[in-house]
């Protein structure tokens, strides 16, 4: 009968250890779900309340949504040419412009013929030499802009054009 008992005894074991293990993982869980809602509560307490207009509306978000970016290359290459150090240097440069509205677009489109005009003029002024630099490339990139953003200032009343990337610039 003593064998008996020890038996059931041991039956009884596995199944008390089964209950620990599960018991711990309940409380486990338990701590893991509370440390998370903790967290958030206080993540939305210290949360940056908005500023109320004056009517007690909400504000307005401060940044406008961007707009897709629109690419447009100027087809064909601008070719210009120079005279450095007695020689005959050309200079050959794909450009594409970016915009985000299509209105500027459809702007650049129509004034093509004095965008063209004003980039022949701006890159046969530049001295041979500043070119082969990548200082000189840039700089040329930034007075490419200004220029162009100031004509359709003039045209549109709006710079437009966000960026004058040069796709392809071949100096020989």
């Amino acid at each position: 009968m003593a064998e008996e008992d020890d038996q059931a005894q041991d039956d009884e074991k596995p199944s008390g250890g089964k209950k620990k293990v599960i018991v711990l993982a309940v409380v486990g869980l338990v701590l893991i779900g509370l440390s998370v809602g903790g967290t958030l509560l206080a993540l939305q307490m210290l949360a940056p309340e908005p500023v109320a207009a004056e009517d007690g509306a909400a504000a307005e978000p401060a940044a406008p949504v961007k707009l897709p970016a629109v690419y447009f290359p100027l087809k064909p290459p601008i070719v210009v040419n120079f005279q450095a150090r007695g020689r005959q240097r050309f200079l050959q440069v794909e450009v594409t412009l970016m915009a985000r509205e299509n209105e500027v677009v459809e702007a650049i489109e129509l004034h093509m013929p004095m965008i063209r005009n004003s980039l022949v003029l701006l890159l046969g002024g530049q001295v041979y030499e500043d070119l082969q630099t990548a200082e000189g490339k840039e700089l040329l990139r930034q007075q490419a802009l200004e220029e162009l953003q100031g004509l359709l200032q003039q045209e549109i009343d709006q710079p437009g054009i966000e960026q004058v990337l040069f796709t392809n610039f071949v100096m020989q």
